[in-house]
């Protein structure tokens, strides 16, 4: 009897031990989803991003917030925020803002500056390079192989005639088509354009501006500036990005 009793002891405790762990789980699953009911995932920089960079999905994480906090202009899909460049500084973990990046941002990233490439370093620009496109950058010489100068597409600040006047299609500019992502309206507008390159205006980094410099300056090597793809297809990537 005395066994019988022990294990009865031992069942109601074990009952009661499992009931309380359910009623406990209980709570804590409706205290979540309350808090789940009353926040909102925003997007945040992981890291401290300057002024100019360009944003990668590594740069960014979800972070939950009071749906009181919360602000139409924040970004809460990853899609909105990714592949953007920054139009001010962020801090890590603060809020990302719509107004805080954008599709195509002309001014030079925080470690680049624009540089007029003088006319006699040039042989050969393509027709079609417009303000905001990203070009690649050869050398090419007689007594020399050529030569791609850089790795990767740099920025166009501007091209302009020898009135000193951007060459564009007047009744359809080629940043607005840009700005838009209208790959359509962005070929037209460069089909429409007319005008003579004479003054040619690259976003690059110090570094890039004396290697170019230095493989020029003696003559022996020119540049041919070609336009790249990745304009076209920044632009058709983020088209309807905008919210």
């Amino acid at each position: 009897m005395r066994i019988l009793r022990r294990r009865n002891a031992m069942i109601s405790l074990t009952a009661a031990v499992l009931s309380a762990s359910l009623v406990y789980g209980m709570y804590e699953l409706q205290r979540n989803q309350i808090e789940l009911d009353d926040t909102i995932a925003i997007i945040v920089p992981k890291r401290f991003i300057g002024a100019g960079e360009r944003l990668k999905e590594s740069d960014l994480e979800f972070k939950m917030l009071p749906k009181a906090a919360y602000v139409s202009d924040m970004i809460s899909k990853l899609e909105h925020a990714a592949g953007k460049e920054t139009i001010i500084p962020l801090g890590q973990g603060e809020p990302l803002l719509h107004w805080k990046v954008d599709d195509y941002y002309f001014q030079p990233k925080r470690s680049e500056s624009t540089f007029q490439i003088p006319k006699e370093y040039i042989r050969s620009i393509s027709n079609g390079i417009r303000a905001g496109d990203k070009v690649m950058i050869y050398a090419s010489g007689e007594a020399a192989p050529s030569m791609r100068i850089f790795s990767e597409a740099v920025t166009v600040a501007s091209v302009k005639s020898s009135g000193n006047v951007e060459i564009d299609s007047i009744e359809n500019p080629n940043l607005f088509s840009l700005a838009e992502g209208n790959k359509q309206q962005m070929y037209a507008s460069r089909r429409e354009a007319n005008g003579m390159i004479d003054y040619l205006n690259l976003n690059l980094s110090e570094e890039q501006w004396l290697q170019l410099d230095d493989l020029c300056k003696a003559g022996e090597l020119k540049l041919v500036v070609a336009y790249s793809p990745e304009s076209l297809n920044l632009a058709v990537g983020e088209e309807g990005d905008r919210s």
